[in-house]
């Protein structure tokens, strides 16, 4: 899943039409959504809080309600591995924690959930493997042991010698 600020919203789509496209990978260019298709659509709305918005364009949903019509859209296509970058970014914390919930749920039915994320106590809450990086691999294994203020240290440092202006999170500010 991209980021939502890479989506150009302005295109006349309904919430229930972006969702459907994540049924792309089983219909093809060239079938029809089959009346399946539109109850794994509503499922899925449901499943991520916006029931009763299939006809609203996506150009006027909030950007939490955009980013949980790009989850249900995730929905549809049933992945084993499904990648997300930054996906929690400029959204609520309402919506922030009901799509970890929704993570939580792929990870107990086994799927490969990979983030991109910058929120070290998101990561630490919800993800159980990481893998750190600073321009190259700085760690990867188990969260609590790779998110040590040791690795992340070294992240920060080779952090600022590739960009000294980088934005950076210091060790001791996570855990205050």
């Amino acid at each position: 899943m991209p980021q939502a600020a890479e989506i150009d919203r302005s295109f006349p789509l309904s919430v229930a039409d972006t969702v459907s496209m994540g049924a792309w990978h089983s219909i093809g260019p060239f079938r029809s959504l089959t009346r399946n298709h539109a109850r794994l659509t509503q499922e899925a709305l449901h499943t991520v809080g916006l029931e009763g918005f299939e006809a609203r364009s996506v150009g006027s949903l909030s950007s939490g309600q955009f980013q949980r019509v790009l989850f249900a859209r995730l929905l549809l296509q049933d992945a084993s591995v499904i990648l997300l970058d930054e996906p929690f970014t400029a959204i609520d914390a309402r919506t922030t924690r009901d799509l970890l919930e929704l993570v939580r749920v792929w990870h107990g039915q086994g799927r490969t959930v990979i983030a991109v994320l910058h929120d070290i106590e998101q990561v630490r809450q919800h993800f159980p493997q990481t893998l750190l990086m600073a321009r190259e691999a700085i760690a990867w294994g188990e969260t609590s042991h790779v998110l040590s203020d040791a690795n992340l240290r070294k992240a920060r440092n080779m952090a600022e010698y590739w960009s000294p202006d980088a934005s950076l999170c210091d060790a001791e500010d996570e855990r205050s």
